[in-house]
């Protein structure tokens, strides 16, 4: 599971496309919950840059994020109250965007292999391929209820981060993949926590809130998605006022995103 204020340029994108217009755009739309300008945006980066595996892993995160609104998934208090996530109802997925969504995925993956062959340590390939295992997990846990497998599936995804990391420490994005695991991890009871640190899974509450503010804080593409979790912390350590200030500054980003304008109201109606 896992749950822009665009002050510099995106710091992992590719040369061919340095302002990362397209991208920056698509990223914006989609946040904004405008799934047909970011389909369109992204589909215009991947025509610019077709060997550039961003293109396809963000166009595969628009037609998940299309979908877990169209099933009212991202609704902050399902993250925040642990009976109802565990409750939470089967959902009817569409098969023609899961297609969609597994396609993009593939041809990110496939590209970012391609590129990694003669470049291990590119920036591009690794993010996409990070990228790419988030929204895995996100699809498997949110939307098929499977939450095992994607455990298993975050865990190699923050292995992949954390080697992005090591040959480009200002790749701040990248830090949300380890800021994730840490912290939904950091939830569940003592022993389970032992378990998964003994599994390998990191589990500091601590870590993971560091973690999400770096790519709040410095990250480029992913920061709103930063900032909305760090929204979601606040509000399960009971701290409406913090919540309140991030989401009042995601709602004057993106006007149109009905999540965060409904949580706003929902906190300062509680108060």
């Amino acid at each position: 599971m896992q749950f822009l204020i665009l002050a510099a340029l995106p710091l992992c994108l590719s040369a061919a496309d340095p302002a990362g217009t397209n991208l920056d755009a698509g990223y914006r739309s989609m946040y904004d919950l405008d799934f047909g300008a970011a389909h369109r945006q992204f589909a215009s980066f991947k025509q610019a840059n077709p060997d550039d595996p961003m293109g396809p892993v963000s166009n595969a995160a628009a037609y998940l994020f299309s979908e877990l609104e169209r099933l009212h998934v991202l609704d902050s208090e399902l993250f925040v109250d642990d009976d109802k996530f565990k409750l939470r109802q089967h959902l009817t997925a569409s098969p023609e965007i899961k297609r969609a969504f597994e396609g993009e995925l593939s041809h990110a993956r496939e590209s970012a292999q391609r590129v990694r062959g003669h470049a291990p340590d590119d920036q591009n390939a690794l993010l996409a391929d990070v990228l790419a295992h988030g929204l895995e997990s996100d699809y498997l846990s949110l939307i098929e209820h499977r939450d095992l497998a994607a455990l298993s599936v975050v865990k190699e995804g923050r292995a992949l981060a954390i080697r992005l990391l090591a040959a480009h420490p200002d790749c701040y994005d990248a830090y949300l993949a380890i800021g994730v695991e840490n912290y939904l991890l950091s939830l569940k009871p003592a022993p389970v926590r032992w378990v998964l640190s003994w599994s390998g899974a990191q589990t500091s509450k601590q870590e993971g809130i560091a973690k999400l503010r770096l790519t709040a804080e410095k990250g480029t593409l992913l920061q709103p998605y930063a900032r909305m979790l760090l929204a979601v912390a606040a509000l399960r350590d009971n701290d409406r006022t913090q919540a309140a200030r991030i989401l009042d500054g995601l709602v004057r980003e993106f006007p149109h995103n009905r999540l965060y304008a409904a949580e706003l109201a929902r906190i300062k109606g509680a108060k």
